[in-house]
């Protein structure tokens, strides 16, 4: 068995219970008031955390794939990943069920935790390409959380080994794209967007490169539902009022919106 499995139950013995570790997950929800709908906000915020697990497993190997030429295996990874965001935009609709009055019995016993400290949604964007190596700070009270974050900073991104692919390929991605600061953010390259078009443009003579480029765009696609779920699910609980730990609210959330990962992808839709 792995190190991580949660027993030493021998194989013979393994119950739904024993192999899901059951006991300690359904133990582990802590409501610190007698609000009715605090179960519910740490269910949909635990079982989030849960798909953010699934989907850096999966992105983190999807990566590796792709920074081989291991397209078809990559696709799967990516598809069901976008499957797990599904999931994730959908608990904001039984989030949405907590009305203001509700949620206002349980924010008082919140303190300053809030979803913006959560260091796998951080991750995911990170591997995405949405780097802030400001926003390592939050973290560094957990050592080892915030070295996991900048060592994703120092890695090439899920799309840095996507345009490594295609300069393999041949396609003419510049050297400034190839040896960009990893930490930074990404800058728009029309360079790359000339590379897209011709690939969209010949879709039978770069298939698994347009099948790529459509798994990204998918990526982009639910992220940004999600996005949009959690601002009208905020707008709708609290309104405009500042977030727990003291982040804008709707007002950053509706900022975020307006940030992409793979922008080529996107504004080559207008060029071809």
């Amino acid at each position: 068995m792995a190190a991580d499995t949660p027993t030493d139950t021998p194989e013979g013995d393994v119950t739904y219970a024993s192999y899901l570790d059951l006991d300690r997950i359904l133990a582990a929800q802590h409501p610190r008031s007698d609000a009715q709908d605090e179960m519910l906000f740490i269910i949909v915020h635990q079982a989030s955390e849960l798909w953010l697990k699934l989907c850096l497993h999966e992105l983190f190997a999807a990566r590796e794939a792709i920074a081989a030429d291991r397209l078809r295996p990559a696709f799967k990874m990516l598809a069901r990943v976008a499957r797990a965001q599904e999931q994730l935009i959908q608990s904001w609709n039984v989030l949405s069920t907590m009305t203001p009055h509700d949620y206002s019995l349980l924010r008082p016993h919140l303190g300053t935790s809030s979803g913006f400290q959560s260091a796998q949604y951080r991750l995911m964007e990170f591997i995405l390409g949405g780097r802030k190596p400001n926003m390592v700070t939050m973290h560094e009270a957990v050592p080892d959380v915030a070295e996991k974050l900048r060592a994703e900073l120092a890695r090439p991104s899920l799309y840095d080994e996507t345009m490594k692919l295609l300069a393999r390929r041949g396609f003419a991605i510049p050297d400034k794209v190839l040896t960009r600061d990893r930490e930074g953010s990404w800058d728009k390259s029309e360079a790359v967007e000339a590379v897209w078009a011709q690939i969209y443009s010949n879709p039978h003579d770069h298939w698994d490169l347009y099948e790529l480029a459509e798994k990204l765009v998918d990526l982009e696609y639910h992220f940004q539902r999600w996005r949009f779920g959690h601002l009208k699910t905020v707008e709708r609980i609290i309104g405009f009022k500042k977030g727990t730990g003291g982040t804008a609210g709707v007002g950053y959330l509706e900022g975020v919106l307006k940030e992409v990962f793979f922008p080529e992808l996107l504004s080559v839709r207008t060029a071809l």
